[in-house]
């Protein structure tokens, strides 16, 4: 690991915004005053000290969608999720910078998500430009396959939303797929997004990554589904 990235993972352990998953086979998480926490079912209470929904950023990356969305919604609570401390360290900065409330960051691994959230405790989840893993061995570790559909409905209110942003055509039609596998109800699917005025003000925000991939001429796809 380089020295910046070094300094990004050992600075996050001093934010107030960022608990932290050390270990793996362990479900706890640690806090910025390296308190051990059980945060299961109890992220509204003893984070935001509100009752109002609960949202979350799966491989959240620098955490843009996490700002923009808990900008735009006040009265929503945000959770931005990854597994590499480098990335959230961006978000939780600038979260801390812009003095935003509602607004917290979670490094961990995805697939140990259940651990972390109770049945029920989540209502919306935004995944936006997730590794593809484009290898056919790896198909079980895209973030739309049918295991990780499985652990969205369990944490997640019945009928809560999912949405789902990528650049990458093969995994969009790979996770619509899925999506009709597990026999979720398609709610928004459209491919090249911004070929026409955008349906949702919410798609108009773009990662770090969708600037990226836009620059060299990549198209962004969107689907809505509902659990």
């Amino acid at each position: 690991m380089g020295k910046e990235k070094m300094f990004k993972v050992n600075a996050i352990g001093s934010f107030v915004n960022v608990f932290q998953n050390p270990h793996f086979t362990n479900p706890k998480l640690v806090n910025h005053l390296q308190q051990e926490l059980e945060m299961k079912g109890k992220w509204k209470n003893t984070v935001f000290k509100n009752e109002n929904p609960l949202n979350l950023e799966l491989a959240c990356g620098k955490g843009d969608y996490t700002l923009a969305l808990a900008q735009k919604y006040p009265n929503r609570n945000y959770i931005g999720v990854d597994a590499k401390g480098a990335r959230i360290f961006t978000g939780a900065k600038n979260a801390l910078e812009k003095n935003l409330s509602n607004i917290a960051f979670a490094r961990m691994r995805i697939e140990n998500i259940l651990n972390f959230f109770e049945p029920g405790e989540v209502d919306e989840i935004w995944i936006t430009f997730p590794d593809p893993f484009p290898k056919k061995g790896d198909a079980k570790r895209r973030l739309s396959a049918n295991g990780f559909l499985d652990m969205y409905q369990k944490i997640c209110k019945a009928g809560a939303v999912v949405h789902f942003k990528t650049d990458d055509l093969p995994l969009f039609h790979s996770a619509k797929e899925s999506i009709d596998d597990f026999g979720l109800k398609t709610l928004y699917y459209k491919e090249d997004i911004y070929a026409c005025p955008l349906e949702f003000e919410e798609l108009s925000i773009q990662t770090y990554y969708e600037k990226s991939h836009l620059a060299n001429g990549r198209t962004i796809n969107y689907l809505k589904f509902q659990l």
